[in-house]
């Protein structure tokens, strides 16, 4: 009799922490992004907001437990990451034989998530040891060459975070394919969205100084 295949529990809690630690990670940035999106509108209000969560120690007790969500979220997700040029060519070529795009898509989240990976302690660090936050000192830090990192962690955030949306959708049943076009152009004028009010607020922030 052939031995039957069971599903292993330890991966599926490892799935589980996975989904939920990038779910958590995504509606931090969500939120982050709008928060940060403020200045387009007055610097004044970012400096408001900055200042009430830093008073009620908010960003100063998340920081770390951010840092500590990137840091198991990637470890978890790193087990199934190509990370040996035979397994990264190996996928490239299977995904170029059954042209789907989702497979495309797993690819540029594990390539923004090593970006993410590096930028986000070095730019949570910086930040955390430059308080209190103000739209002056962000400023301050663009002319001073982060605008050249900006460039490429935001969009690597905004990437990783709408296909991860996508791909949480997915795995769960709520994205079918019946209503999958639905859901991908949501999440590409989702994406955009916050691209849009990254740079604006970029720009904002550059004619600060």
């Amino acid at each position: 009799m052939a031995e039957r295949d069971y599903p292993d529990p330890g991966r599926n809690r490892l799935d589980f922490w996975q989904a939920a630690s990038g779910a958590i990670l995504a509606l931090f940035v969500c939120i982050h992004l709008v928060l940060e999106g403020t200045v387009i509108l007055t610097p004044s209000l970012t400096n408001g907001i900055a200042w009430l969560l830093e008073a009620l120690w908010v960003a100063q007790i998340s920081a770390p437990i951010l840092l500590l969500l990137v840091a198991v979220h990637f470890y978890i997700a790193a087990r199934k990451m190509p990370f040996r040029a035979g397994e990264l060519q190996l996928f490239v070529r299977h995904s170029r034989a059954l042209r789907e795009q989702d497979t495309w898509l797993w690819l540029v989240q594990v390539l923004t998530a090593i970006i993410i990976l590096m930028g986000a302690f070095y730019h949570v660090y910086t930040v955390m040891t430059d308080l209190p936050i103000s739209a002056a000192r962000s400023a301050a830090r663009l002319h001073q060459g982060w605008l050249l990192f900006y460039v490429f962690f935001l969009p690597s955030v905004i990437l990783h975070t709408g296909i991860g949306i996508y791909r949480l959708a997915v795995k769960y049943g709520f994205c079918t394919r019946a209503n999958r076009a639905l859901w991908r152009k949501r999440i590409m004028i989702g994406m955009a969205a916050y691209a849009v009010m990254g740079f604006l607020a970029l720009v904002r922030v550059w004619f600060l100084a």
